[in-house]
C-alpha cells in the first residue's frame, strides 16, 4: 500500500489526512503513511465541512482518506482547499483505485520508485497530532518517528504491555492516546488485537464477554456507563485483567466503585498530553490503594519538574505547573513559531497543568492553569468541586467553571447531568458540607449532557460562551 501512496505522486513529507472511524483500513493508511515517509494528519470523523476544510488548509495536505459515509463531506471540504491533489476512500469504495483494503489485498501493486523506502530518518516528521483544543482552537504537534518509538518502549514498561494480552481498543484512532499508548505498542508485542468503531457501554459488555478481552482503555466517561450498565454489575468480566483510564480525571467515588466490581483487575491511572506523544505519568496497581487521587510518577522516558513562574522549583506540597523534557516530546506546532517559543522555554515544555507533589514525588493534578477560578481573589481548582459534586447520589456527571460575577470576579458555577431529580438547594448543601464556603458553586445549570472532545475531556470554552453572562443569582437553567 505504501507503494500506491508512493505511485500517485506523493513525496516523503507531505501530509495525508485520514478522517475515519475504527477500522483495519484507518490503521492501515496509517502505517502506510509511516512506511512512505509521508506525515498523517488523523481527524475527527465528526468534523463539519468548515472544520475539514480548515485542517486540509492548515495542514498543507496532499492527499486524505475517509471512510464512505465521509466521502461527499470531504470532497466538499476539498473545493476549499484545491491544494489536495487527490482523495481516496478507507474502505467500500466506488472508486477501486483508491480503496485502501482492496490495495492492501492485492498482490499486483506497484513497483515502488528505486530507494523510495530507505531508512527514515528518526528525526523525520511521523504525524501532526492535532490538539483536543480544550481551552483553545487545536494546534498541529508535529511528532517525529524517534518521539514515537521512544513513546511507544514507555508504554510497554509502564503500562506492563505483553504479547499475551487480549486488548479491546474503543476510542477512535485520531485520539493519541488509543493509537500510540495502546494500538501501536501492542501491535510491536504481535498481542491479538480488538477494534471496535463505538464505545458503547452495551457493545463493549458483549464484546468483553465473548472475545475474552484482558485489557481494556477508556476515558472516565464509559467507565461511567459501563459501572452503571446492568450486564457489568451483575456479571463483572471474568477474563479482564488491566483496565486504564485517563484523558480527563475519574471521579473518586466512580473509581471506588469499579475496583469494588473488579477486585481482581489491576487499575492504571494515565496521564500526559498530545505533544508528549501523549504518556508522561502513570499509576500502577500497586499504588492505587494509598494513593488513588494520584497520577502516578513519569514514565522512563520523560523528566518532570514542577515549577513556578520564574521556573524556580516548588517544594512538595506546593502548586505550580508541570514541565517536561523527553524525546518523546513534540517538534513543535505546525506552522505557529509563536505558540512553539511559548511552550519551550529553557529546554522545556510547559504543559498548562497545575498539579502538586507528595514527599515521595507523587504528582497530583490539582487542574488546568486555564480552568482555575479566581474568585474574589482567591484561586480556586475547578476540579475539587467537581469531586464534592461527584459524591452525591444523584449527580452523573459535573463540570465547573468561572462566570463572570461584579462582585467576584469569577463565580464558581456548576453544570451537571443528574441521573435522577434533585433540587438545587440539595446540591448546594451537599456542596457546602464538603467544601469551604469560597468554594461552594454561586449557580448550577443542569443540562442533558456535556460537551466533550473525542478523549472525553469537557469542553469548558464551550460552557464558558453558554453560561458565561453575569452571575447575579443561583439557579437552574434546563
Amino acid at each position: 500500500m505504501a507503494a500506491r501512496l508512493l505511485a500517485h505522486g506523493l513525496r516523503r513529507g507531505d501530509r495525508v489526512v485520514v478522517l475515519g472511524r475504527n477500522s483495519d483500513a484507518h490503521l492501515l493508511a496509517y502505517l502506510a503513511c509511516c512506511r512512505a515517509g509521508l506525515v498523517s494528519v488523523p481527524g475527527n470523523y465528526r468534523l463539519n465541512r468548515d472544520e475539514i476544510a480548515r485542517l486540509l488548509r492548515h495542514s498543507g495536505a496532499r492527499a486524505a482518506f475517509a471512510d464512505p459515509l465521509l466521502g461527499a463531506r470531504l470532497a466538499a471540504a476539498a473545493q476549499d482547499a484545491p491544494e489536495v491533489e487527490w482523495l481516496g476512500t478507507l474502505h467500500g469504495g466506488a472508486d477501486p483505485r483508491v480503496d485502501v483494503l482492496a490495495w492492501a489485498a492485492d498482490r499486483s501493486a506497484p513497483v515502488p520508485r528505486a530507494g523510495a523506502f530507505g531508512d527514515v530518518d528518526p528525526g523525520a516528521l511521523a504525524q501532526l497530532l492535532y490538539t483536543s483544543g480544550t481551552t483553545a482552537a487545536p494546534k498541529g504537534a508535529m511528532m517525529s518517528h524517534g518521539a514515537l518509538l521512544h513513546e511507544y518502549a514507555s508504554c510497554v514498561e509502564a503500562l506492563d504491555l505483553d504479547a499475551a494480552d487480549v486488548p479491546l481498543h474503543a476510542l477512535p484512532l485520531y485520539h493519541s492516546a488509543q493509537l500510540h499508548v495502546f494500538l501501536m505498542p501492542y501491535l510491536a508485542l504481535g498481542a491479538t488485537n480488538h477494534l471496535v468503531a463505538d464505545a458503547d457501554a452495551s457493545s463493549l459488555n458483549e464484546r468483553i464477554a465473548r472475545d475474552g478481552i484482558t485489557s481494556l482503555f477508556a476515558p472516565p466517561t464509559v467507565w461511567i456507563d459501563l459501572a452503571e450498565h446492568p450486564r457489568f454489575r451483575d456479571e463483572p468480566p471474568r477474563a479482564l485483567a488491566k483496565a486504564y483510564y485517563g484523558a480527563a480525571a475519574m471521579p473518586q467515588a466512580v473509581l471506588e466503585d469499579l475496583t469494588g466490581l473488579l477486585p481482581a483487575v489491576g487499575f492504571y491511572n494515565i496521564f500526559g498530553q498530545s505533544e508528549a506523544g501523549p504518556l508522561t505519568t502513570v499509576l500502577g496497581p500497586a499504588d492505587h490503594a494509598r494513593k488513588p487521587l494520584s497520577v502516578g510518577t513519569a514514565v522512563r522516558h520523560v523528566e518532570v519538574r514542577v515549577v513556578d513562574e520564574h521556573m524556580r522549583d516548588v517544594a512538595p506540597g506546593e502548586h505550580g505547573e508541570v514541565v517536561y523534557r523527553s524525546p518523546q516530546l513534540c517538534s513543535g506546532y505546525w506552522d505557529a513559531p509563536e505558540a512553539t517559543a511559548a511552550a519551550f522555554t529553557d529546554g522545556w515544555f510547559h504543559s498548562g497543568d497545575l498539579v502538586r507533589t507528595d514527599a515521595e514525588g507523587y504528582l497530583y493534578v490539582v487542574d488546568r492553569i486555564k480552568d482555575v477560578i479566581n474568585t474574589g481573589g482567591v484561586l480556586v481548582a475547578s476540579r475539587e468541586v467537581e469531586e464534592a459534586l461527584h459524591r452525591h447520589p444523584a449527580v452523573c456527571e459535573a463540570a465547573v467553571i468561572g462566570t463572570p460575577h461584579p462582585r467576584w470576579l469569577e463565580a464558581i458555577t456548576a453544570v451537571v447531568v443528574l441521573r435522577e431529580p434533585t433540587s438545587e438547594d440539595e446540591l448546594i448543601a451537599h456542596a457546602r458540607a464538603h467544601l469551604a464556603p469560597f468554594k461552594v458553586p454561586k449557580a448550577v445549570h443542569v443540562v442533558d449532557a456535556i460537551p466533550r472532545n473525542p478523549s472525553g475531556k469537557p469542553l469548558k470554552r464551550e460552557l464558558r460562551e453558554r453560561f458565561g453572562g453575569v452571575a447575579s443569582a443561583v439557579g437552574f437553567t434546563a
